[in-house]
């Protein structure tokens, strides 16, 4: 009971839904669900029982409504617009760790079109998202928003912080307590207990928060509101008891009034950079979602990759006033975006829903080649292969998606008349290029388009290796291809088990399929790749270690090297024999064992610092988790890895904290998400790596003093969506249900690049692993009518060329990651406009103004982890 004399405190009660669109159900018997709360929704604010609704701050449930009830989807809208309901700012409520930041922008776009006519929510929402990224803040703020409601990751016991991103960006957080569904639900039984319920509750935010205001949402996951506004009339009396004034209310209410109060009791503290910290009773961070279903992870990378660098440019570029291609591209992004929520692409749902994401990936893969194409014909290359094979030539174009003039490594398969092999490849100078061929055999290959018959020709088949150099900025150079009736001679594999890299060290395979590398100064460095595959008891939350391990190392059976005019290239053939799974009481791995074979191929390019790494194995374990080890002799206590738009720098810590022995809590862990690419150590021992689609690396202490690991989990099998007997979570996360698929059966593929020294820089490489040069086939007869593109970037990275969302222009975005400034220069088409813009494509009266050089160029010095957007106009 508190002081009747006091003024009364202020407690905002938001009734809500949590709407997980896919989870322990499938997508279609979720939304009929949906359906079914929507309605209820509109009659309860049709007949005051709700003076207003929160509906899960993502506009994506109107698309599921409007699917089959168009007429209730016009009713929320009509909510919405009254100011009753309020949806977004988001289109999906997405794990805003494991997309991109493009993946992000795009999905506040999205909910803009989505929320047309309506009253979209400005509150940065973001609830059950399993920890959130340093780069939330920005994008925010990029879409005019100062404030988030968060709640997994924030700062255990801190109730308001002022949030900042690495740019400086800044919004006024509220760490919400998010399980209060109970507080004002109907009890099951009449007990009695709603008024202690609501003292409790009241109790607890005020030992985080004296004096308030306090927010209660009062709803839960799939929970469909009663009566909500007697309710709320009903616990006043109780809250009156406590000396609160509990009211109705929205979150924008609720975060005025919050910040009023910030303001007279002084700045809130402030975190700086993501919210990973673990948290309090059922606070659960959930980090093994960063590598379980990894499948979806790669999938996910590939499609962003697709949509992102190679569609939206090639579209806006070439083909900007194609609105059958625009709406292409639009489906592919919604199918996308629909599989970023955190129970999709966290891998923790069951079988059925990875299924139908896969689906979608596959869907998505479709469109975007199709979009793909047809720009790349408007811009007069013809990569769709008709009419009779090639005998004496051939061409293929290399395409560059990147700002600047790029050199890199390049692979394409060719088609040929029967019998016909490459010879000679030549460059757009008319000199031999280098080049590796692997005949790939004899196929019946097939072609048809709208005006083009139905074609089917015996074809051979080749795929060729080589390096391209110098691919001008978001242009293309064309290689010609002079054919004979002989193959090239390829290179005979030898039993050797050494390469030399090109700053001169030498690398040799030990005998657990690692490499011991030799620097020229003589230092060792041994487990440079080290395979380790160990026990997982854990389900698709969290790994758990079982309580007696036993970790596991390949053995080499046989090592090739094969030298060819563009790179050295070690094959080893190894086993990798692991228990099959777990003993009955999951406490140990069981005595059964099973051999998996494991190919392991590491390619050194000529002229190139980067290892290219290939690991396939079939996998026939189950209850295991398989990681890649990468030491470094020079530790510094810290690791970087890239985030959205900046470098992440985090301590170097255990790999595992200590067990929790309390109900409800979750051991701290190592494991943190990267968008590609992370290094670890400094000087000659700087190890990087770039691995897309395998999201979760750590730094941790190595085995001798003073030394570090890199360590990148390729794999978790697991068989459970969540259980309630781990040692590393000591409570269930979701329902006690089998996912045999999360075991991940069948062929697993995996690959990576590493380097090894200070010269590299991370960002840049992350880039070029994530976004290789891609090339394609060309058409008999067609003629290429230009190789470079007017835009341009250099010294700094491309991350967005799209058609603005009005239509007004080309988006251009680029970013300086690194934690110094930098000297940027955009080279634009001639007679463009220029303006600078937020995320939002809105003008940004307080972003950089670039200044016009003599030729035309824009220049500006670019602050450390900044991120500048343009939109360009022709005249």
């Amino acid at each position: 009971m508190t002081d009747p004399t006091a003024a009364p405190a202020e407690c905002h009660v938001v009734t809500h839904v949590h709407w997980d669109r896919e989870w322990y159900r499938p997508f279609e018997a979720f939304r009929a669900r949906l359906v079914e709360l929507a309605e209820q929704v509109c009659a309860e604010l049709d007949d005051g029982r709700l003076g207003s609704f929160h509906l899960d701050g993502q506009t994506i449930v109107l698309a599921d409504i409007a699917a089959l009830r168009p007429d209730l989807a016009d009713r929320l809208r009509s909510h919405a617009a009254a100011g009753r309901l309020t949806i977004g700012p988001w289109h999906v409520l997405a794990d805003n760790q494991l997309v991109s930041g493009e993946n992000l922008v795009r999905n506040l776009l999205a909910a803009r079109r989505w929320a047309s006519g309506a009253n979209l929510a400005d509150v940065g929402y973001s609830p059950d998202a399993f920890g959130h990224p340093a780069d939330l803040p920005r994008v925010l703020a990029g879409f005019g928003m100062d404030t988030a409601l968060v709640w997994r990751g924030a700062p255990p016991g801190v109730a308001r912080f002022r949030w900042r991103s690495p740019d400086g960006s800044e919004v006024f957080a509220v760490n919400q307590a998010y399980h209060a569904a109970e507080v004002l639900w109907p009890a099951q039984h009449s007990d009695g207990g709603e008024d202690s319920r609501v003292a409790e509750f009241l109790t607890a935010e005020r030992d985080r928060l004296p004096g308030g205001p306090w927010l209660l949402m009062n709803g839960g996951d799939h929970l469909a509101p009663s009566d909500a506004a007697a309710r709320v009339a009903d616990a006043r009396r109780a809250a009156a008891a406590e000396g609160v004034t509990l009211r109705e209310s929205t979150l924008q209410e609720f975060f005025a009034d919050a910040r009023k109060a910030a303001a007279a009791h002084g700045h809130p503290p402030l975190h700086e950079g993501e919210l990973r910290v673990p948290g309090d009773r059922l606070t659960f961070v959930l980090p093994g979602t960063l590598s379980a279903r990894v499948d979806i992870k790669q999938a996910n990378a590939a499609a962003q990759t697709l949509l992102e660098r190679w569609v939206e440019p090639a579209l806006a570029l070439h083909a900007p006033d194609d609105d059958t291609l625009a709406a292409e591209l639009r489906h592919a992004w919604e199918l996308l975006l629909r599989n970023a929520p955190h129970d999709s692409i966290c891998g923790c749902s069951v079988d059925a829903v990875h299924r139908e994401n896969h689906v979608r990936y596959e869907r998505i893969g479709q469109i975007g080649e199709h979009v793909l194409q047809r720009a790349l014909l408007a811009s007069g290359l013809d990569t769709r292969l008709y009419g009779e094979r090639p005998a004496e030539e051939t061409s293929f174009a290399v395409l560059n998606p990147h700002g600047d003039e790029h050199t890199g490594p390049v692979t394409v398969e060719l088609l040929t008349s029967v019998g016909r092999f490459p010879a000679e490849v030549t460059g757009p100078d008319g000199l031999p290029v280098p080049f590796e061929a692997e005949d790939l055999g004899v196929e019946t290959s097939f072609e048809a388009d709208l005006e083009l018959l139905p074609d089917s020709k015996p074809s051979q088949r080749h795929r060729l290796r080589l390096r391209a150099h110098r691919v001008p900025a978001l242009g293309r150079r064309l290689y010609r291809v002079r054919l004979s009736d002989a193959p090239v001679e390829a290179a005979d594999p030898h039993d050797s088990r050494e390469l030399v890299l090109a700053d001169g060290s030498t690398a040799a395979v030990a005998d657990d399929a690692s490499l011991t590398l030799t620097r020229p100064d003589g230092t060792v460095l041994t487990g440079f790749g080290r395979l380790a595959d160990g026990g997982d008891s854990g389900d698709t939350y969290n790994y758990d270690p079982p309580r007696a391990d036993s970790l596991r190392t390949p053995v080499v059976r046989a090592v090739r090297r094969t030298v060819s005019p563009v790179r050295t290239t070690l094959e080893i053939d190894a086993v990798l024999t692991v228990p099959r799974g777990l003993t009955a009481d999951r406490s140990a791995r069981s005595a059964e064992e099973v051999e998996l074979p494991l190919r392991v191929s590491i390619a050194s390019w000529h002229g190139e610092a980067a290892l290219r790494w290939d690991v396939e194995f079939d996998n026939a374990a189950e209850d295991h988790r398989l990681r890649l080890h990468l030491p470094t002799r020079h530790g510094t206590g810290s690791w970087t890895g890239d985030g959205h738009y900046a470098l992440i720098e985090r301590p170097v810590t255990a790999d595992l904290g200590p067990l929790p022995d309390r109900p409800g809590h979750e051991a701290a862990c190592a494991s943190a998400p990267v968008q590609s690419a992370g290094a670890i150590g400094f000087g000659a021992g700087r190890v990087t790596v770039a691995a897309p689609g395998l999201p979760e690396m750590r730094g941790i202490p190595g085995a001798d003093e003073g030394t570090e690991e890199l360590v990148v989990t390729l794999l978790r099998s697991v068989g459970w969506l969540s259980r309630f007997d781990l040692r590393s979570r000591t409570t269930g996360a979701g329902p006690m249900l089998a996912t045999p698929d999360a075991q991940l059966p069948g062929r697993r593929t995996f690959a990576f690049a590493t380097t090894l020294g200070a010269q590299t820089d991370l960002a840049r490489l992350a880039a070029s692993v994530r976004v290789p040069l891609r090339a394609a086939q060309v058409r008999p007869g067609t003629e290429d009518r230009g190789s470079a593109h007017e835009l341009g970037v250099s010294g700094a990275l491309l991350t967005a060329v799209k058609q603005a969302e009005d239509g007004r222009g080309l988006i251009v975005r680029v970013s300086n990651p690194a934690p110094e400034p930098a000297e940027v220069l955009v080279r634009t088409p001639s007679g463009t406009s220029v303006e600078v813009c937020r995320l939002d494509e809105t003008p940004d009266a307080t972003g950089v103004r670039p200044v016009v050089a003599a030729d035309g160029a824009l220049r500006w010095n670019a602050a450390p982890f900044s991120l500048t957007t343009l939109r360009l106009i022709r005249a």
